[in-house]
């Protein structure tokens, strides 16, 4: 009797040995895989990437389970994927909208022979209307980007080099000294233009944005000679209205740069599926 109670114990031992090594948690990790599925098709994807992960960090001996989770989880970034390019496409109508609405009235300069980018300027700040007056001048080109030139005209140089706005409440912006200084003399009169690109203006652009048709300004010249100009409405409007222009293409490509790379990632993942069947 003794000896059959020992031989039972003995065999219960090894069954449930037997029973551990078998059990490597395969079925509750085919549970979290069923879960992440029907989460996949609710569009649930960070739910069923959290199913996922529990696969792994919980049943690392499951391996079908995490074999099926790895293709799994190759369908859910590329449902990902264009789920954004839908959204992207919709966004870039939108903003090609508003492109074009902030583009009407503004002339765009370009010489094809030189330029692979041409520049918006507003009508009444063009070349042409440029001459024998100081002002403040906006332009943008093609991909949004902005700058603003302050432009000398006189009889001896102000020998300037950055710009300082000052509105009637006394606030103000002013530019860092540029190096994109351009000095000529014709006839013996002078002419200064210099150059302030958006982002290292000092905030002079926005400045100017924010108080059109708000309060009158004044662009005070800072260089070697002092020499104050009052900002004129119609140039402040100018300058406003390229702005916009910047911000709506600056976020148009930026949009087209989002799209291109969510193309390269839906390329790349269908690749890896085909790698893996």
């Amino acid at each position: 009797m003794k000896r059959r109670t020992v031989w039972a114990g003995m065999l219960l031992l090894c069954a449930a040995l037997v029973a551990a090594c078998s059990d490597n948690g395969e079925a509750q990790a085919q549970q979290h895989l069923q879960k992440a599925e029907q989460a996949l098709k609710a569009g649930k994807f960070n739910e069923a990437k959290l199913q996922i992960d529990s696969i792994r960090s919980q049943y690392p001996k499951a391996f079908e389970a995490r074999k099926q989770g790895i293709s799994l989880m190759q369908q859910i970034d590329l449902a990902e994927q264009q789920r954004s390019l839908a959204y992207l496409d919709s966004t870039l109508a939108v903003q090609q909208q508003l492109v074009e609405a902030a583009k009407e009235g503004l002339m765009l300069e370009k010489d094809t022979a030189y330029q692979e980018i041409g520049n918006y300027f507003h009508p009444k700040q063009t070349v042409e209307r440029a001459l024998y007056r100081s002002f403040l001048r906006g332009q943008v080109d093609e991909v949004g980007n902005m700058s603003l030139t302050s432009i000398y005209w006189g009889e001896r140089h102000a020998h300037h080099h950055a710009v300082k706005v000052v509105a009637k409440d006394g606030t103000f912006a002013e530019t860092p000294a540029s190096e994109d200084v351009y000095e000529s003399e014709n006839v013996g009169w002078k002419t200064e233009k210099v150059d302030y690109p958006l982002g290292k203006d000092g905030g002079v652009i926005a400045f100017i944005a924010m108080n059109h048709g708000v309060q009158t300004m004044k662009a005070h010249y800072v260089g070697e000679r002092s020499y104050v100009i009052n900002v004129r409405p119609e140039d402040s409007e100018a300058i406003v209205r390229l702005y916009n222009l910047s911000q709506a293409l600056t976020a148009l490509e930026q949009t087209k740069k989002e799209r291109e790379e969510a193309l390269r990632k839906i390329a790349f993942v269908e690749r890896k599926m085909k790698e893996n069947k």
